[in-house]
């Protein structure tokens, strides 16, 4: 049964793309095995997105310094997103050759960075919305619709990849308008570990030192 669209209201305004990118990504992105006999359900993956949506809305109107906001987004990130699947979707072939504790070190680091880099961004964003329009199996996964209205700009449309392979219902993926989140981040922690010379503790300590 079709599930009907609901307005979710916001006080957001991006730049660009990429600050819409931000917005709704707080986050990042992945791919995933299959869901034991999909557990997860669409009203539960819609559930979570709007839920998401909610609290990083409320960490912008909150008022609060600039750090104690970063920190609530990482919060939102590593409550709502499947890190560790993204942060080893992001770096790649070498997640598989690493170091157990160093890549829970990385991890934990890419979690940080990713706060702090879209943390940056939404406090730019004011006076537009994202309404979530539904959710349909797709794959091993869910597919979370949604159109973001911007000030002065068509609408853009974003949907987000939720799945529960981790225990928990979560984001592991957003495409805006055909770009893909995660391809943006592996493309960034690529070059970064590539001028690193391939060293990954380098990496988790400029990702620490970020922002």
């Amino acid at each position: 049964m079709p599930i009907p669209p609901r307005r979710m209201p916001s006080t957001l305004m991006p730049n660009d793309r990429r600050g819409v990118l931000a917005l709704i990504g707080g986050a990042a992105a992945f791919s995933l095995a299959p869901i034991r006999g999909w557990s997860l359900d669409a009203n539960q993956a819609r559930a979570l997105i709007d839920t998401a949506l909610g609290e990083v809305y409320r960490v912008i109107n909150s008022g609060q310094q600039p750090a104690q906001m970063y920190r609530d987004f990482e919060a939102i990130f590593a409550r709502y997103a499947d890190v560790d699947v993204i942060a080893r979707s992001a770096l790649g072939p070498a997640a598989r050759q690493a170091d157990p504790r160093a890549l829970a070190a990385y991890t934990q680091a890419f979690q940080g960075y990713i706060g702090r880099k879209y943390g940056k961004r939404f406090r730019e964003f004011v006076g537009s919305k994202i309404e979530v329009t539904g959710a349909r199996p797709l794959k091993s996964f869910y597919a979370v619709t949604s159109v973001a209205y911007l000030n002065g700009r068509a609408p853009m449309e974003v949907e987000w990849h939720v799945s529960n392979k981790s225990g928990r219902d979560k984001f592991f993926n957003i495409i805006i308008e055909g770009v893909n989140m995660l391809a943006s981040e592996r493309a960034e922690i690529a070059a970064m570990l590539t001028a690193r010379r391939g060293d990954l503790a380098a990496l988790t300590a400029d990702l620490q030192a970020s922002g």
